[in-house]
């Protein structure tokens, strides 16, 4: 028996712990070495806190979209619209804060999931394209993405080494990779 598709949801404030909890445990610590998306190799610390989540269930630009199987969180993904571009520029949607529980990767809720955070940031952001970062040193994150039609960009971003909040680096060479993708309609 196949297990059931997710349904999908706006979060809200009542689900700030929930997903705190989603998202630590599907990069850091322990029951991140469960799945495929760990990534305690290179960071310790946390990855996102009650007060970052909480901020942006009340962002008017942003969706912090749940993933669910029979009532249980399984996945998140936030998906943010840029700032009003230039008018008639086309609105780039980033997509980050993705996650899904590690003993239940690779059962295609990643795929699943984002395919409705394209599907959002078209229909309700307006966006054209969309763009998210990546760990340079996580190749199997990067292919994930560029077999789901995500291309490297040639731009890259540093990262926060400074904020204690993105996590304490086991390493002093990490920096983001940007990829995109254009959102057909």
């Amino acid at each position: 028996m196949s297990p059931p598709m997710p349904s999908f949801r706006k979060a809200g404030l009542e689900d700030v712990d929930a997903v705190v909890q989603l998202v630590e445990s599907a990069y850091r610590g322990e029951s991140s070495l469960a799945g495929w998306t760990t990534e305690a190799h290179l960071l310790d610390g946390q990855r996102t806190d009650p007060e970052e989540i909480a901020s942006l269930t009340r962002e008017p630009r942003a969706r912090l979209l749940l993933a669910q199987e029979l009532g249980e969180l399984v996945g998140c993904v936030l998906v943010r619209a840029d700032r009003e571009p230039e008018p008639g520029a086309p609105v780039t949607a980033h997509i980050g804060l993705f996650a899904v529980r590690p003993t239940l990767q690779t059962r295609g809720l990643g795929r699943a999931l984002l395919a409705e955070a394209e599907r959002v940031a078209r229909l309700e952001l307006g966006a054209a394209r969309a763009e998210l970062t990546v760990i340079e040193q996580r190749l199997d994150i990067l292919g994930w993405y560029e077999r789901r039609g995500y291309a490297r960009t040639g731009a890259t971003e540093p990262f926060p080494y400074d904020n204690p909040r993105a996590g304490l680096p086991r390493r002093a060479d990490l920096r983001f990779l940007v990829l995109a993708k254009p959102l057909t309609r």
